[in-house]
């Protein structure tokens, strides 16, 4: 099926066909510098020549050289306010201007941003350094108006950059603005000032019920605590600021709430959220002391054998922690931490394998299994099926490495049974198991980035089957039974990657859980396409299931479960 035409552009209002042209010679010159800068007076018409560029420039079938990716108008806002809003239009999950900036680093695809009358910004300083720092990456376009004689405008145009100054003549086709403003004569606009609403920043059903942009502003404003209610709103507030109501706007904010600050607010915030599609059972949150976050999760898995009960709990250092999936405190750590660990899986015996970022696994103990007495003690003087199974897996994901060019170096991993699932950067899983060789299916376009398993009863006996769901960098979530060939069509698609993902059996029930890298974690039950969501509002990297069908969600500022209503 062929593509239809790019849709025609209208000219500009009021005479600015010149000033139109050089805009989209800026956008089609791949040596233009990263930064345009469109400057005037007031009144001089720079707002209505972005929003002439932003209204085409956002059309479905729009060239690409012509394509608006992002736009925030600045007015009220601050360099906080403009990441998440840019966040949630470039599907990044940006909890700060930092965050952003590094998203977009990661992802070398042409960005196109423009941001219009940042002179009436709430900190137009730091969105300065917004759009410098965005402008410096070689793949980002910016465009932003600012009025003419500012100190900001004096900053933006220190450097390289396109400069549009509209009260200069040659922007403008004096002929055709006269034609345009007799065919369009002035309407005065009408100056009926908006009334200023009022909440109260120290009460959670006030903050929750307002318009979040105000109560952001109010609470950056602000050098109070409120209670940790401030602290709680800024961490999450990505997620806060969607359209939502306030019940689940109360979930997040509860799910987001340090444990220092007053201690009537958790339940007052449970009460708020009690038509909300989520129970919170606990939380922890950075800064937590009792008991203390464990710091920023990148993996996650719900322990069985000698481990049922617990969670196992990677961070950013490679450090493994054991906590009580009943309360979360503190059970133990592993001795050795795995520097550039990416993921770790627990296997039924108190064994704990971890991957790290070269692709090679690490094995150690985080508790003792039975082990066998008597005379079956004597006789069982070689390693376990299980050992035997780890050694196995490590040593197919060392050759993954050594043989890179026939082969992808591994980035996922799961325990399955007696099976170890591992996913490579070309988009191959494969199931290592003893005795036999690994099977393998390719199944993404591009880096396996999450793998989870589940045994899945086929009969009233007690059969089953081993499940697989694995995600990607391309954004799919597909499901594979090894022992058949994978399903044609992916179980979820979208246009980021997938973070992690979970799967469990509860009850007779099959459950799925993705997290997307622009922030977003999805509950489907499988066998009828119930669907919930949960936005913390920064990226979930890890997720798992406690044996009763709980959900935990693991990110850089917190670690939460959660249980569906």
């Amino acid at each position: 099926m062929t593509a239809g035409p790019a849709p025609r552009w209208s000219r500009p209002a009021s005479g600015r066909e010149p000033a139109a042209a050089a805009l989209l010679s800026w956008l089609g010159d791949p040596r233009a510098p990263g930064l345009a800068v469109v400057t005037g007076a007031e009144g001089s018409g720079k707002s209505r020549l972005l929003a002439w560029l932003i209204g085409h420039g956002t059309r479905p079938g729009t060239v690409s050289e012509r394509r608006i990716h992002g736009f925030v108008p600045l007015p009220g806002l601050t360099a906080t306010t403009a990441a998440w809003m840019l966040g949630e239009q470039l599907s990044i999950a940006a909890r700060s201007p930092g965050d952003l900036l590094a998203a977009l680093a990661a992802d070398r695809r042409r960005t196109v941003i423009a941001l219009p009358e940042l002179h009436s910004a709430e900190q137009p300083g730091s969105l300065v350094d917004l759009v410098l720092g965005l402008a410096s990456l070689a793949h980002v376009r910016v465009l932003v108006e600012v009025r003419s004689g500012t100190e900001w405008a004096r900053a933006l145009t220190a450097g390289p950059c396109a400069r549009m100054d509209l009260d200069e003549p040659q922007w403008t086709d004096e002929a055709r603005r006269a034609s345009w403003e007799a065919a369009h004569p002035a309407v005065p606009a009408a100056q009926d000032p908006e009334p200023e609403e009022s909440f109260d920043l120290d009460d959670p059903a006030s903050v929750c019920a307002a318009d979040p942009w105000s109560v952001t502003t109010a609470y950056e404003r602000s050098a109070e605590s409120h209670g940790g209610l401030r602290a709680a709103w800024l961490r999450a507030g990505a997620s806060l600021t969607r359209e939502q109501p306030a019940a689940e706007r109360a979930l997040v904010l509860l799910a987001a709430l340090g444990d220092a600050g007053d201690p009537r607010l958790s339940a007052t915030l449970a009460s708020l959220a009690r038509d909300a599609s989520w129970t919170v059972v606990w939380h922890r949150v950075r800064g937590d002391v009792t008991p203390p976050w464990p710091g920023p999760v990148r993996s996650l898995v719900a322990g069985t054998g000698p481990l049922a009960g617990q969670l196992v709990v990677a961070d950013h250092q490679g450090t493994v922690r054991i906590l009580d999936a009943g309360s979360a405190d503190s059970v133990g750590r592993l001795p050795h931490s795995v520097p550039g660990l990416r993921a770790a899986a627990e296997h039924g015996d108190g064994t704990v394998a971890v991957l790290d970022e070269h692709g090679l696994l690490h094995t150690q103990r985080a508790a003792e299994s039975a082990k066998p007495k008597g005379v079956a003690a004597l006789l069982d003087d070689g390693p376990s099926v299980r050992e035997r199974l780890l050694s196995a897996a490590a040593e197919y994901a060392r050759d993954q490495r050594d043989q890179r060019d026939q082969r992808g170096k591994v980035t996922a991993l799961t325990g399955a049974g007696d099976r170890v699932v591992l996913g490579d950067d070309a988009g191959t899983v494969h199931v290592v198991t003893v005795g036999a060789e690994p099977r393998t299916a390719a199944l993404h376009q591009g880096r396996v980035t999450a793998v989870a398993a589940t045994a899945l009863p086929v009969s009233a006996a007690g059969d089953t089957v081993t499940l697989l769901y694995t995600g990607g960098a391309d954004g799919t979530v597909r499901a594979w039974a090894p022992h058949t060939d994978p399903m044609p069509e992916p179980v979820a698609a979208r246009n980021c990657a997938v973070n992690a993902v979970a799967v469990a059996m509860s009850g007779a029930t099959l459950v799925l859980a993705i997290a997307w890298a622009d922030g977003l974690v999805e509950h489907r039950v499988l066998d009828d396409d119930r669907l919930r969501t949960f936005h913390p509002g920064s990226q979930a990297h890890a997720l798992a299931f406690t044996a009763d069908g709980d959900l935990v969600v693991g990110t850089d500022e917190a670690l939460v479960r959660l249980r569906a209503r």
